[in-house]
Protein backbone atom coordinates (compact mmCIF):
# COMPACT_ATOMS: atom_id res chain seq x y z
CA UNK A 1 0.00 0.00 0.00
CA UNK A 2 1.83 2.95 -1.38
CA UNK A 3 -0.19 5.95 0.32
CA UNK A 4 -0.14 7.62 3.52
CA UNK A 5 -2.20 9.18 6.12
CA UNK A 6 -2.30 10.65 9.40
CA UNK A 7 -3.05 8.81 11.88
CA UNK A 8 -6.51 10.69 12.81
CA UNK A 9 -7.16 9.76 8.80
CA UNK A 10 -6.37 5.93 8.87
CA UNK A 11 -9.97 5.19 9.21
CA UNK A 12 -12.19 1.94 7.83
CA UNK A 13 -13.43 2.84 4.72
CA UNK A 14 -16.90 1.31 5.54
CA UNK A 15 -17.15 2.72 9.22
CA UNK A 16 -14.62 5.16 9.48
CA UNK A 17 -13.62 4.14 12.41
CA UNK A 18 -9.54 5.07 13.16
CA UNK A 19 -7.83 2.01 11.89
CA UNK A 20 -4.57 3.09 14.20
CA UNK A 21 -3.21 0.60 15.97
CA UNK A 22 -5.74 -2.22 14.91
CA UNK A 23 -5.93 -5.61 12.80
CA UNK A 24 -7.44 -4.38 9.01
CA UNK A 25 -7.74 -5.78 5.89
CA UNK A 26 -6.74 -4.04 2.60
CA UNK A 27 -9.01 -4.38 -0.25
CA UNK A 28 -8.83 -2.38 -3.39
CA UNK A 29 -6.47 -0.36 -2.38
CA UNK A 30 -9.15 0.94 0.50
CA UNK A 31 -8.48 -0.18 4.18
CA UNK A 32 -11.27 -2.21 6.24
CA UNK A 33 -11.39 -3.08 9.86
CA UNK A 34 -12.25 -6.68 10.37
CA UNK A 35 -15.50 -6.37 11.44
CA UNK A 36 -16.38 -4.64 8.36
CA UNK A 37 -14.56 -6.74 6.30
CA UNK A 38 -16.10 -9.88 7.37
CA UNK A 39 -19.71 -8.52 6.99
CA UNK A 40 -19.06 -7.05 3.16
CA UNK A 41 -17.04 -9.41 1.83
CA UNK A 42 -16.73 -12.75 3.85
CA UNK A 43 -18.47 -15.74 2.38
CA UNK A 44 -21.10 -17.86 4.19
CA UNK A 45 -20.53 -21.72 5.46
CA UNK A 46 -23.16 -23.70 3.73
CA UNK A 47 -22.96 -26.21 6.56
CA UNK A 48 -22.76 -23.83 9.80
CA UNK A 49 -24.30 -20.42 7.91
CA UNK A 50 -21.93 -18.67 10.00
CA UNK A 51 -19.12 -15.53 8.44
CA UNK A 52 -16.11 -17.51 7.43
CA UNK A 53 -13.56 -14.76 8.96
CA UNK A 54 -10.24 -13.95 7.87
CA UNK A 55 -8.73 -16.07 10.77
CA UNK A 56 -10.69 -19.06 9.09
CA UNK A 57 -9.53 -20.88 5.76
CA UNK A 58 -12.25 -20.47 3.16
CA UNK A 59 -12.58 -24.01 1.35
CA UNK A 60 -14.51 -23.45 -1.71
CA UNK A 61 -16.63 -25.46 -4.54
CA UNK A 62 -18.75 -24.32 -7.34
CA UNK A 63 -18.99 -21.17 -5.28
CA UNK A 64 -20.18 -22.79 -2.26
CA UNK A 65 -17.89 -22.32 0.61
CA UNK A 66 -17.33 -23.61 3.55
CA UNK A 67 -14.63 -23.32 6.93
CA UNK A 68 -12.12 -26.18 7.25
CA UNK A 69 -13.64 -28.22 9.97
CA UNK A 70 -16.95 -27.85 8.26
CA UNK A 71 -15.51 -29.53 5.17
CA UNK A 72 -17.44 -32.95 5.74
CA UNK A 73 -19.14 -35.77 4.27
CA UNK A 74 -22.61 -35.41 3.84
CA UNK A 75 -23.19 -38.76 4.79
CA UNK A 76 -20.50 -40.26 6.83
CA UNK A 77 -19.25 -36.84 8.20
CA UNK A 78 -15.13 -37.71 7.67
CA UNK A 79 -13.39 -34.80 6.82
CA UNK A 80 -12.81 -33.77 2.56
CA UNK A 81 -10.13 -31.80 3.15
CA UNK A 82 -7.02 -32.86 0.60
CA UNK A 83 -9.81 -35.94 0.26
CA UNK A 84 -10.90 -36.64 -3.12
CA UNK A 85 -14.95 -36.06 -3.01
CA UNK A 86 -17.91 -35.94 -5.34
CA UNK A 87 -20.84 -34.03 -5.17
CA UNK A 88 -25.04 -34.64 -6.21
CA UNK A 89 -27.92 -32.27 -5.38
CA UNK A 90 -25.91 -29.77 -4.03
CA UNK A 91 -24.35 -31.93 -1.04
CA UNK A 92 -20.90 -33.35 -1.08
CA UNK A 93 -19.55 -36.61 -0.36
CA UNK A 94 -16.29 -38.87 0.34
CA UNK A 95 -15.36 -40.89 -2.55
CA UNK A 96 -16.81 -44.06 -0.53
CA UNK A 97 -20.11 -42.95 0.04
CA UNK A 98 -20.73 -40.76 -3.30
CA UNK A 99 -20.30 -44.46 -4.67
CA UNK A 100 -22.02 -46.29 -2.44
CA UNK A 101 -25.09 -43.91 -2.78
CA UNK A 102 -25.04 -42.99 -6.62
CA UNK A 103 -22.02 -44.85 -8.84
CA UNK A 104 -24.04 -47.13 -11.35
CA UNK A 105 -23.72 -51.11 -10.65
CA UNK A 106 -22.52 -53.70 -13.38
CA UNK A 107 -25.69 -56.29 -14.13
CA UNK A 108 -22.84 -59.06 -13.07
CA UNK A 109 -21.19 -58.61 -10.12
CA UNK A 110 -23.33 -56.05 -8.68
CA UNK A 111 -20.60 -53.65 -8.03
CA UNK A 112 -19.83 -50.27 -8.83
CA UNK A 113 -17.75 -48.98 -11.70
CA UNK A 114 -15.03 -46.93 -10.39
CA UNK A 115 -13.41 -43.79 -12.08
CA UNK A 116 -11.83 -44.70 -15.38
CA UNK A 117 -13.41 -48.55 -15.20
CA UNK A 118 -14.65 -50.07 -19.19
CA UNK A 119 -18.01 -50.48 -19.08
CA UNK A 120 -19.80 -52.55 -21.54
CA UNK A 121 -23.52 -51.43 -22.16
CA UNK A 122 -26.86 -53.22 -23.89
CA UNK A 123 -29.81 -51.23 -23.77
CA UNK A 124 -30.30 -50.24 -20.19
CA UNK A 125 -27.99 -52.32 -18.88
CA UNK A 126 -24.32 -52.49 -17.73
CA UNK A 127 -21.32 -54.74 -17.11
CA UNK A 128 -17.80 -54.74 -16.21
CA UNK A 129 -15.76 -55.89 -19.26
CA UNK A 130 -14.77 -58.88 -17.40
CA UNK A 131 -18.25 -59.40 -16.52
CA UNK A 132 -19.78 -59.19 -19.86
CA UNK A 133 -19.81 -62.92 -20.45
CA UNK A 134 -21.68 -66.01 -22.27
CA UNK A 135 -23.93 -67.12 -19.23
CA UNK A 136 -23.01 -70.85 -20.47
CA UNK A 137 -19.22 -70.97 -20.75
CA UNK A 138 -18.54 -67.16 -18.88
CA UNK A 139 -15.95 -66.70 -21.65
CA UNK A 140 -15.97 -62.92 -21.96
CA UNK A 141 -18.26 -62.00 -25.27
CA UNK A 142 -15.83 -58.75 -25.60
CA UNK A 143 -16.76 -57.33 -29.11
CA UNK A 144 -17.99 -60.73 -30.01
CA UNK A 145 -21.11 -60.88 -31.30
CA UNK A 146 -23.74 -61.87 -29.18
CA UNK A 147 -27.67 -62.93 -28.51
CA UNK A 148 -29.51 -62.20 -24.99
CA UNK A 149 -32.49 -64.03 -24.05
CA UNK A 150 -34.79 -63.37 -21.15
CA UNK A 151 -32.18 -60.92 -19.23
CA UNK A 152 -29.49 -63.87 -19.72
CA UNK A 153 -26.58 -62.78 -22.49
CA UNK A 154 -25.47 -66.33 -24.74
CA UNK A 155 -22.59 -66.36 -27.33
CA UNK A 156 -23.18 -66.71 -30.69
CA UNK A 157 -22.24 -70.95 -30.08
CA UNK A 158 -23.74 -71.64 -26.80
CA UNK A 159 -27.17 -69.64 -28.03
CA UNK A 160 -26.87 -72.28 -31.15
CA UNK A 161 -25.98 -75.37 -28.97
CA UNK A 162 -29.03 -74.48 -26.25
CA UNK A 163 -31.70 -73.32 -29.00
CA UNK A 164 -31.28 -73.44 -32.11
CA UNK A 165 -33.61 -75.59 -34.45
CA UNK A 166 -32.01 -79.13 -35.03
CA UNK A 167 -33.03 -81.39 -37.21
CA UNK A 168 -35.01 -84.74 -36.12
CA UNK A 169 -33.03 -86.90 -38.44
CA UNK A 170 -29.53 -85.33 -38.19
CA UNK A 171 -29.56 -83.36 -35.27
CA UNK A 172 -27.77 -80.77 -36.60
CA UNK A 173 -28.49 -76.96 -36.15
CA UNK A 174 -31.05 -75.77 -39.25
CA UNK A 175 -29.69 -72.46 -40.06
CA UNK A 176 -31.92 -71.89 -43.66
CA UNK A 177 -35.10 -73.02 -44.77
CA UNK A 178 -36.00 -76.57 -43.72
CA UNK A 179 -39.52 -78.39 -43.41
CA UNK A 180 -41.77 -79.25 -41.05
CA UNK A 181 -43.46 -82.65 -40.85
CA UNK A 182 -45.79 -83.31 -38.10
CA UNK A 183 -44.89 -80.06 -35.90
CA UNK A 184 -41.27 -81.43 -36.10
CA UNK A 185 -37.97 -79.76 -38.19
CA UNK A 186 -35.83 -81.33 -41.00
CA UNK A 187 -33.51 -80.30 -43.42
CA UNK A 188 -34.98 -80.56 -47.22
CA UNK A 189 -32.10 -82.36 -47.85
CA UNK A 190 -32.62 -84.66 -44.47
CA UNK A 191 -36.86 -84.67 -45.12
CA UNK A 192 -36.44 -88.66 -47.76
CA UNK A 193 -38.43 -90.96 -48.63
CA UNK A 194 -38.06 -93.82 -46.03
CA UNK A 195 -38.10 -96.30 -48.65
CA UNK A 196 -35.70 -94.89 -51.48
CA UNK A 197 -34.48 -91.83 -49.71
CA UNK A 198 -35.21 -89.32 -52.46
CA UNK A 199 -36.07 -86.29 -51.14
CA UNK A 200 -40.18 -85.21 -50.59
CA UNK A 201 -39.24 -81.43 -50.04
CA UNK A 202 -41.80 -80.07 -52.42
CA UNK A 203 -42.86 -83.28 -53.34
CA UNK A 204 -46.11 -85.16 -52.83
CA UNK A 205 -45.84 -87.96 -49.77
CA UNK A 206 -47.91 -89.71 -47.39
CA UNK A 207 -47.03 -91.37 -44.21
CA UNK A 208 -47.25 -94.93 -42.79
CA UNK A 209 -46.71 -95.67 -38.93
CA UNK A 210 -45.24 -92.58 -38.72
CA UNK A 211 -42.75 -92.23 -41.70
CA UNK A 212 -43.21 -90.71 -45.18
CA UNK A 213 -43.03 -92.31 -48.43
CA UNK A 214 -42.91 -90.87 -52.05
CA UNK A 215 -46.30 -91.43 -53.68
CA UNK A 216 -44.52 -94.35 -55.82
CA UNK A 217 -42.84 -96.05 -52.57
CA UNK A 218 -45.95 -95.56 -50.67
CA UNK A 219 -48.23 -97.52 -53.69
CA UNK A 220 -45.64 -100.32 -54.37
CA UNK A 221 -45.61 -101.00 -50.33
CA UNK A 222 -48.69 -100.62 -48.89
CA UNK A 223 -51.88 -99.43 -51.53
CA UNK A 224 -54.72 -101.45 -52.19
CA UNK A 225 -54.03 -102.11 -56.48
CA UNK A 226 -56.76 -101.87 -58.78
CA UNK A 227 -58.44 -104.70 -59.87
CA UNK A 228 -58.45 -103.69 -64.04
CA UNK A 229 -54.92 -102.59 -64.22
CA UNK A 230 -53.59 -103.48 -61.24
CA UNK A 231 -51.84 -100.48 -60.47
CA UNK A 232 -51.19 -99.13 -56.72
CA UNK A 233 -54.70 -97.01 -55.66
CA UNK A 234 -52.81 -93.91 -53.50
CA UNK A 235 -55.54 -91.60 -52.89
CA UNK A 236 -52.61 -88.87 -53.20
CA UNK A 237 -53.68 -85.91 -54.66
CA UNK A 238 -57.22 -86.63 -53.98
CA UNK A 239 -57.41 -90.15 -56.89
CA UNK A 240 -60.85 -91.24 -56.24
CA UNK A 241 -61.57 -95.33 -56.09
CA UNK A 242 -64.52 -97.83 -55.80
CA UNK A 243 -64.36 -100.57 -53.39
CA UNK A 244 -67.01 -103.87 -53.87
CA UNK A 245 -66.51 -107.02 -51.79
CA UNK A 246 -62.51 -107.29 -51.74
CA UNK A 247 -61.91 -106.02 -54.82
CA UNK A 248 -60.96 -102.06 -55.68
CA UNK A 249 -60.82 -99.84 -59.13
CA UNK A 250 -59.53 -96.34 -60.04
CA UNK A 251 -62.56 -94.56 -60.96
CA UNK A 252 -61.55 -94.20 -64.75
CA UNK A 253 -61.04 -98.18 -64.37
CA UNK A 254 -64.70 -98.67 -63.26
CA UNK A 255 -66.00 -99.46 -66.18
CA UNK A 256 -67.89 -102.31 -68.11
CA UNK A 257 -65.93 -104.83 -69.79
CA UNK A 258 -68.06 -105.14 -72.41
CA UNK A 259 -69.20 -102.26 -74.12
CA UNK A 260 -66.33 -99.99 -71.73
CA UNK A 261 -68.47 -97.25 -70.43
CA UNK A 262 -68.22 -95.79 -66.91
CA UNK A 263 -70.04 -97.62 -64.08
CA UNK A 264 -68.87 -95.13 -61.78
CA UNK A 265 -72.47 -94.08 -60.11
CA UNK A 266 -74.24 -96.85 -61.91
CA UNK A 267 -75.77 -100.07 -61.07
CA UNK A 268 -73.63 -103.32 -62.44
CA UNK A 269 -73.71 -106.77 -62.37
CA UNK A 270 -70.64 -109.39 -61.52
CA UNK A 271 -69.65 -111.32 -64.44
CA UNK A 272 -67.33 -114.04 -62.87
CA UNK A 273 -63.82 -111.54 -62.51
CA UNK A 274 -65.62 -108.97 -64.91
CA UNK A 275 -68.42 -106.24 -63.92
CA UNK A 276 -71.06 -105.33 -66.68
CA UNK A 277 -73.24 -102.73 -67.37
CA UNK A 278 -76.88 -104.04 -67.21
CA UNK A 279 -77.47 -103.36 -71.01
CA UNK A 280 -74.79 -105.84 -72.09
CA UNK A 281 -75.82 -108.24 -68.94
CA UNK A 282 -79.03 -108.22 -70.96
CA UNK A 283 -76.84 -109.03 -74.13
CA UNK A 284 -75.57 -111.95 -73.07
CA UNK A 285 -79.12 -113.59 -71.27
CA UNK A 286 -80.56 -113.26 -75.06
Amino acid sequence: MNKDWHSGHFCCWQCDESLTGQRYVLRDEHPYCIKCYESVFANGCEECNKIIGIDSKDLSYKDKHWHEACFLCNRCRVSLVDKQFGSKVDKIYCGNCYDAQFASRCDGCGEIFRAGTKKMEYKTRQWHEKCFCCVVCKNPIGTKSFIPREQEIYCAGCYEDKFATRCVKCNKIITSGGVTYKNEPWHRDCFTCSNCNNSLAGQRFTSRDDKPYCADCFGELFAKRCTACSKPITGIGGTRFISFEDRHWHNDCFICAGCKTSLVGRGFITDGDDIICPECAKMKLM
